[in-house]
């Protein structure tokens, strides 16, 4: 079926994605994010990479899918229960886990030092964006999910997502656009 990208999943997904659904964690990236997770890293040959959370590692196994040899993932996330899905299934030599609050980890970081951050918790999206976007070298890439409504949003949570969309929208030093994709995407580039 056209939209369906499940056929090109990375062969860690299953395992990480069965693992997902009996631990019960409510919050994955959807297939169809990872495909565009894996378009985009393959645009960035020997890029460098941040996740800020990991989860169990879906979309992590997306991005390093789509990465070449040169590249390098830092993927962030502040519980180690969970990214211990991903550390047993990801065992790459590209890839570095991090556990630690993303806001603190981004704050610790050199400006214009990543090619593309995917920002797949609140750190990094609703807090401390501006923190987050100057990590990003020039011309590299912002991507955003969870847009579009989600059963497990807390009450009030449309609000915060349509502020973030404006602010990043009024932003001159970005080019962005909005899809209507997967769980809904922002995909933004660092002017």
């Amino acid at each position: 079926m056209f939209g369906d990208n499940t056929a090109a999943a990375p062969a860690a997904w299953a395992h990480i994605q069965a693992r997902t659904v009996a631990m019960g964690f409510d919050m994955p990236s959807e297939p169809n994010t990872g495909a565009m997770l894996q378009l985009l890293a393959a645009s960035k040959p020997g890029g460098r990479f941040l996740e800020l959370g990991t989860g169990t590692g879906l979309a992590t196994a997306w991005l390093l899918s789509g990465m070449d040899g040169a590249a390098r993932l830092i993927s962030v996330d502040v519980d180690l229960a969970v990214q211990g899905v991903a550390r047993e299934a990801l065992v790459d030599e590209r890839l570095i886990f991090v556990v630690a609050d993303g806001l603190d980890y981004v704050r610790g970081q050199q400006a214009s030092s990543f090619d593309m951050i995917f920002a797949d918790a609140w750190p990094g999206k609703y807090d401390g964006l501006d923190e987050t976007l100057a990590l990003l070298k020039s011309g590299g890439l912002y991507v955003i999910d969870d847009m579009t409504s989600q059963p497990n949003w807390p009450v009030g949570h449309q609000a915060r997502v349509d502020g973030l969309v404006i602010d990043l929208e009024r932003r001159p030093d970005l080019a962005l656009v909005r899809l209507d994709w997967a769980s809904g995407l922002v995909v933004a580039a660092k002017r």
